[in-house]
């Protein structure tokens, strides 16, 4: 996810796009049809990696190291991953008829055996360095800190490969419908969520003051009820519950593109700003009535 899938990502990605320019062309399809959409696709994509980036800014030196480290890192390759997911993707249209967007389906289409030699290297090391990283680093620190004593590091990575191979990901995007509009307009809903209410916890309610001590604490400031916090489970709950009726509609469509979308469906198309929206402000107000506890000076 986040800048996970890479090039691949991006050139499927544009693949729809030009389906859906296609479509505009042939009058088959609106802008503001299609746009919606491909915005909130785009930010879902991208809210993977804005919720798990601490798993990697916790190692910087400094502040200001870990913002020059994103600041450069992250636009400007990306930015040139986009130009180079357009710019293939727009010649194969030109070369072969077609838009191909997967780049393994385009390797086949080559006839030098050293040209495809090089280009399965550069895929197979963009995987490993890329993807294990931004797809595997988060959810094995999630699984190990269920049970730090039986969960290692390593044993939350291979349960993350488990999982990710029930799902399944070739069907996920074995459509560009479906991608976009089921798989991540869908998880952009409960992205959209959980960073509300981080945003709203971190910078409105504790004003960017964290104590790492309590953080640790079985009894600390944070541990709330029994260790969950049930005004923020409340909101999460409260702010999906809007799009699940568009997304059970997009995930039971062939495609994910309804013909006639009603007004759940419209919700469900901005998933990520709606349940982002409710989330920050009722976790501000379920949280306003509580008094905050006070570190312990132990």
């Amino acid at each position: 996810m986040s800048s996970a899938a890479g090039l691949p990502s991006y050139q499927k990605s544009h693949s729809a796009v030009l389906a859906g320019t296609s479509s505009l062309q042939k009058g088959q399809a609106s802008f503001w049809t299609l746009f919606p959409a491909a915005l909130t696709a785009s930010v879902g994509y991208w809210a993977t990696l804005s919720l798990n980036i601490p798993d990697f800014t916790r190692y910087a030196r400094s502040q200001r190291s870990q913002m020059l480290g994103q600041a450069l890192g992250l636009p400007l390759t990306m930015t040139a991953f986009a130009f180079i997911g357009v710019a293939v993707t727009s010649a194969t249209v030109i070369i072969y008829g077609e838009a191909i967007a997967d780049p393994v389906q385009l390797i086949q289409r080559f006839d030098s055996r050293l040209v495809i030699l090089f280009a399965m290297i550069v895929i197979f090391v963009a995987q490993i360095s890329t993807n294990m990283a931004a797809n595997v680093v988060s959810p094995s620190n999630d699984f190990s800190n269920l049970n730090p004593k039986r969960i290692s590091y390593v044993t939350g990575g291979l349960i993350t490969a488990v999982i990710g191979i029930l799902m399944m990901p070739w069907q996920l995007m074995s459509s560009m419908g479906a991608y976009i509009f089921t798989w991540l307009i869908g998880y952009s809903g409960l992205m959209g969520a959980i960073g509300g209410i981080l945003i709203c916890d971190y910078w409105v309610i504790r004003r960017r003051r964290i104590e790492i001590a309590e953080l640790y604490k079985a009894d600390g400031i944070y541990s709330y009820g029994s260790g969950f916090n049930l005004r923020a489970i409340a909101a999460l709950a409260l702010a999906i519950a809007p799009v699940v009726p568009g997304f059970l509609r997009a995930a039971t469509t062939p495609g994910g593109q309804l013909a006639d979308p009603n007004p759940f469906d419209t919700v469900y198309t901005y998933a990520w700003f709606v349940t982002f929206v409710i989330a920050f402000t009722l976790y501000y107000f379920l949280m306003s009535g509580l008094k905050p506890k006070k570190a312990d000076a132990r």
